[in-house]
């Protein structure tokens, strides 16, 4: 029998209502009801590698099972938590987002509060990009195509790793050994801070000098850059923090592209990447988007290679 526009219409919002169903029944533990809707065939998982010493010194890799994308990219992925919180096996979903789109993609841990405070943790990011550089060609990646991305606190490690020379300067590389990095909801600006629980990590109130992203941007600021963030994040506010930095960033001429999405929240903005919530916000492709076209750019960086960092875009909403 054939069925009616209406039954049609109806049943293209099952896979998006089951989603959000499935998040609800598991809701103590949504990031785990993602990574058990993830399918396991699209990647090829090399998980607790060492890079270090240390307990929490492990990250895993996520080969494509399939081919690569065109100059066998590289994402290191550095995800947030308020610097006290957070596991690499949390966001197997995101491995596989990028790794089934041809982006062989490392998500390492590092060490946490109450453990440690400001800086040890961008020293344990840049030790894990060192190893990255190393010995990702034993895994099929590109040691000269390697992007750095983060989310949330994730993405401030990302940002000073990229616009402060001296935490890769340490292991003998420097932001322009970066392809490009990728932001998601970061604080780029976030003093005095105002969350009791974040504020002993940064030394309240003798803040370090030269601690935030946007103490950095100048000429030397040409890492090519993608920013995102939710217009409506409530945890990360977007306009001091993605939009202050992309209009910064965009005074020094420094490429790059800066998104804010409708219809995503703080979390959200990084679940959307997942295989059942990618309807809600079409950040996955824009991601995609832009390592495709800065691994077929030069390996010379300049002002043309990419447009400047765009001024405020139009919101992006859902998409698949």
């Amino acid at each position: 029998m054939d069925e009616s526009p209406v039954f049609r219409r109806r049943r293209r919002w099952w896979p998006p209502l089951f989603s959000v169903y499935a998040l609800l029944l598991a809701a103590c533990s949504p990031v785990g009801a993602l990574n058990a809707l993830t399918p396991q065939r699209s990647f090829v998982l090399d998980a607790a590698v060492a890079y270090g010493s240390g307990e929490r010194e492990r990250l895993d890799i996520y080969q494509p099972s399939g081919p690569a994308m065109a100059g066998e990219p590289v994402v290191v992925f550095l995800y947030g938590g308020s610097w006290n919180s957070g596991r690499r096996e949390e966001y197997r979903f995101l491995g596989e987002a990028l790794a089934s789109a041809g982006v062989l993609t490392v998500i390492p841990d590092y060490r946490l509060y109450p453990e440690v405070t400001y800086p040890s943790f961008l020293e344990d990011n840049a030790r894990a990009v060192a190893w990255v550089f190393q010995h990702i060609h034993r895994y099929g990646g590109n040691p000269q195509n390697v992007f750095l991305m983060g989310h949330s606190a994730g993405a401030y490690n990302a940002a000073m790793l990229a616009l402060d020379p001296r935490w890769l300067g340490a292991r003998g590389l420097s932001p322009a050994s970066l392809r490009g990095w990728i932001g998601l909801a970061g604080p780029y600006d976030f003093y005095p801070i105002t969350y009791r629980n974040v504020r002993p990590i940064f030394h309240h109130p003798d803040y370090p000098a030269r601690s935030q992203p946007v103490d950095f941007v100048g000429d030397d600021s040409q890492v090519p850059v993608f920013l995102g963030a939710a217009r409506h994040d409530h945890l990360v506010d977007p306009k001091r923090n993605t939009e202050g930095l992309a209009t910064l960033l965009r005074g020094a001429g420094t490429p790059g592209v800066e998104r804010i999405y409708t219809g995503v929240g703080h979390q959200t903005l990084i679940g959307a990447f997942a295989r059942t919530l990618r309807w809600m916000a079409p950040v996955r492709q824009d991601v995609l988007r832009f390592i495709a076209q800065e691994s077929q750019s030069s390996g010379v960086r300049t002002a043309t290679a990419a447009a400047p960092v765009a001024s405020r875009s139009r919101d992006s909403g859902s998409g698949r």
